[in-house]
Formats: C-alpha cells, sequence, structure tokens
C-alpha cells in the first residue's frame, strides 16, 4: 500500500487541497488531521478473491476466477464490495493488509443496486471500520482516494482522483441506477483491477464501491478515461434488507437476459445469455427493441423502466423487435433473475 503521506503530498502540491504551491515537509495540522483521516480510511480496504463454481453462467461474462476489494463496514466482520465479484461464488477470500488470507461467506447480492456484502468465517485484525458518508454534497472536480486492497502478489495501492460527474447510469447487462458517482483519472490499480474499490472523500468517509472502467467520464462523446462508483447512500435504505434477506425487494424484477446499447434512439442487442428467456424466445445478437407492450423505447433507461412496471419478476412481456428487414411481436416470459444463479451458501 503506497504512503498516504505521499499521496497527500501530491494532492497539496497539484494545489486541489489548500491552493499551495509547494507541500511542506511538515503537514499544517488540518493537513495532518487529513492525513490521519484517510490512514484509518486506508485501514478498512481488504483484498477479495472469489472462485466461481465451474458451471457458472456467469463465467462466460466474468470467468472462474475473480479478484477486487471491499471494505469494512461493521464491527461484526460486515464486508461491502462490488456484487458481481461475488456472483455464483464457490469458494470467497479475504487477503487482509498484513497478509492473512482468510475464508468468507457471502451475506447478499443486490440486482437492483449492484452492492454485494460477506463476512469472513474468522476474526479480522487490524483492520479498521470504515465510517459511512455520502455524496450529495460533492462538487465536481472534488478530490476524492480510492483505494485497492491486497492480493497474495500484490499490496493494493492508493490512487487520487476527482469527481467529474454525478448522474444515472444505465448498464448494458439489464441494470440501471439514478445516481452514479464518475472520477477521473481512474484507478490505477495492478492489472487495472478496480471492483469494488471503496472510494473515500477528504474526511475518509466511504462514499463509493467501484463497478466499472468508462472510457469517457463526462459523457460528453469525448475521450476521458475514469470509474463508475455505486454510491454508498443506495446502501442506507436496504443494509437491514441485505442482511435479513441476502437482496432487496427492487432486485426482484423481470429479467429478459440480454446484452445491449442505445445508440441514435434505438435499442440493439450485443449478446444473449444461453438458456435465458429472450435466447427460448428466438431473439439474437443483432435485433434491435423498439418497443415494449406497445410503449416505444428509444433509451436502455426506457426499456429497463418499462420491463420493471411489471410487478411479477415473471410477466409476460411483449417486445416489438427488428430482426432484420422484419418488425415482429415477440411474446415471452421473464424469469427472477435470482433465482437463474447458482447459489454460495448464505444466500
Amino acid at each position: 500500500m503506497c504512503s498516504l503521506r505521499h499521496w497527500l503530498c501530491l494532492l497539496l502540491s497539484s494545489t486541489l487541497l489548500l491552493g499551495t504551491a509547494h507541500a511542506a515537509t511538515a503537514p499544517p495540522p488540518a493537513a495532518q488531521a487529513m492525513i490521519d483521516a484517510l490512514n484509518r480510511a486506508t485501514a478498512a480496504v481488504v483484498g477479495v478473491k472469489v472462485t466461481a463454481m465451474e458451471d457458472a453462467r456467469s463465467a462466460e461474462t466474468l470467468g472462474l476466477r475473480r479478484a477486487g476489494s471491499g471494505v469494512l463496514i461493521s464491527q461484526d466482520g460486515l464486508i461491502l464490495t462490488i456484487g458481481y465479484l461475488m456472483l455464483e461464488a464457490e469458494q470467497i477470500e479475504v487477503v487482509t493488509q498484513d497478509n492473512r488470507t482468510l475464508p468468507a461467506r457471502a451475506v447478499a447480492y443486490d440486482l437492483a443496486t449492484g452492492f454485494g456484502l460477506l463476512r469472513p468465517l474468522l476474526p479480522l485484525r487490524n483492520v479498521a471500520v470504515a465510517t459511512l458518508g455520502s455524496s450529495r454534497d460533492l462538487q465536481p472536480g472534488e478530490p476524492l482516494m480510492a483505494v485497492t486492497g491486497p492480493q497474495p502478489d500484490d499490496d493494493g495501492d492508493v490512487s487520487m482522483t476527482r469527481l467529474v460527474s454525478r448522474r444515472a447510469f444505465s448498464g448494458s447487462w439489464e441494470y440501471h441506477i439514478e445516481s452514479a458517482l464518475f472520477t477521473s483519472p481512474p484507478v490505477l490499480a495492478s492489472g487495472g483491477n478496480h471492483s469494488g474499490a471503496p472510494l473515500f472523500n477528504q474526511r475518509g468517509e466511504l462514499i463509493g464501491i467501484g463497478s466499472l472502467f468508462v472510457s469517457d467520464a463526462t459523457n460528453e462523446n469525448r475521450r476521458l478515461p475514469g470509474n463508475m462508483f455505486v454510491p454508498v447512500d443506495l446502501l442506507r435504505p436496504i443494509l437491514a434488507e441485505l442482511q435479513r434477506s441476502g437482496y432487496s425487494a427492487k432486485s426482484r424484477r423481470p429479467w429478459l437476459g440480454i446484452t445491449s446499447n442505445d445508440q441514435g434512439g434505438r435499442i440493439q442487442i450485443l449478446r444473449v445469455s444461453k438458456e435465458s428467456p429472450a435466447e427460448l424466445a428466438g431473439l439474437s445478437a443483432g435485433d434491435v427493441v423498439l418497443a415494449v407492450d406497445d410503449a416505444k423505447v428509444a433509451t436502455l433507461e426506457a426499456f429497463y423502466k418499462k420491463l420493471w412496471d411489471h410487478a411479477a419478476p415473471d410477466a409476460e412481456i411483449r417486445l416489438t423487435v427488428l430482426q432484420g428487414a422484419e418488425v415482429k411481436t415477440i411474446v415471452l416470459r421473464a424469469q427472477d433473475r435470482m433465482l437463474t444463479l447458482k447459489k454460495p451458501p448464505g444466500i
């Protein structure tokens, strides 16, 4: 793990924090308090290693072996990470900063937000508990700290980044959140591994969990590499529910099993999952979705929200689809995505 003092000195010298031209050898009291807070924050970060089941459907896109980060959020060992790391896991391990590797179990996977929760089977030592913050008052350009957890062959790292934008985000995998955090420069983790990396504000408070690398953090069609973080504001209302049920109620919704994008007012299917409702109904890559239940959709957000208007996860969905030069009406029965996943012990 790189030195927080070095990281903060870089921040000070770039005038992002205190407007000084050069960082002092001995930081002023305010800067020292910040160093202490950020040191406590990094002490809450762990590495996460996952081996998925051999026949896991998610292995096609995520692989069988996955590595990322997590952050301790309660004294009883509860660790927050990004959920896709844990999908259909056969084995989960936590790697601490003192080079201990501990077995862990899944506590929750929340499809709606993307969060995952896990808990080591053995007591954690020398790991701090992160303070949950909020992203509501963040301003564009504000300096932030992203931390990647250790792995057996990697000590993890600390990256300086800044908030670029905060906006709704629609993922190609039937995922949408109303407020995501976009930062740049991107997390410089070994091997580019940013999955589950916690994001902290200048007070050392946890404000987000790393999800994706993005080529344009601004959403202005210009190249500015960065990361998308899921804000912890989405965790607070559902944390108790996740620990109780293993998921939130909003995760039980219709799922088609497609990967798609929206360009020029068209929803184009890029990939269809094996044995999914979409495949069973005859949809394939290259098809264009024009309408859901006769309501035209031009963006992923509109497409997903129309699907999720159905209260029952296994609802009958009517799609108007352009296949080649032919417009077709395809009726399919959606599935509950949570029921299609192989469940690790504990969920």
